[in-house]
């Protein structure tokens, strides 16, 4: 989940791995809640940009790692230009995610770089769908199949 804020920010990170912030500004970034699975394990969403030990090519334009290189690199001044971290992740067992999509329960969209950088957290939802022409508050919570 990219926009749920947590009770903590980056310099609360970087105080528990003993790394000291070359930007300041870097410091009062907020931590998302990534989901209920694992909350102690953070992954970075990023802009592509030059290798880390654990990174997997979401899209063209949006990046994660899991590895403490770049939390590192960042508090250096030497990370992503546009990153965001979150603690934990959503997980689902083997079919389930297939079935919720079949199901209607949930709206997909390209990765769009501006929704997970530049969109305050509050309007990411509705950013999202609104790339499919959906306004929400228009859409049933009820679905059905044609």
């Amino acid at each position: 989940m990219i926009n749920r804020p947590l009770q903590m920010d980056l310099g609360d990170v970087f105080e528990q791995l003993s790394l000291t912030a070359a930007d300041e500004d870097l410091n009062k970034q907020l931590v998302l809640r990534g989901g209920p699975v694992q909350t102690e394990r953070g992954f970075v969403l990023h802009e592509p940009c030059q290798g880390w030990d654990s990174t997997v090519e979401v899209s063209d334009t949006v990046h994660l790692t899991t590895s403490q290189d770049i939390l590192t690199a960042m508090a250096e001044g030497n990370g992503p230009k546009r990153a965001l971290m979150a603690l934990g992740y959503a997980g689902w067992g083997a079919g389930q995610l297939e079935m919720e999509i079949s199901a209607n329960a949930w709206l997909s969209v390209p990765a769009d770089p501006a929704i997970v950088f530049d969109t305050p957290f509050e309007s990411r939802w509705a950013a999202a769908a609104g790339l499919l022409g959906i306004n929400l508050a228009t859409i049933s919570p009820d679905a059905g199949h044609a």
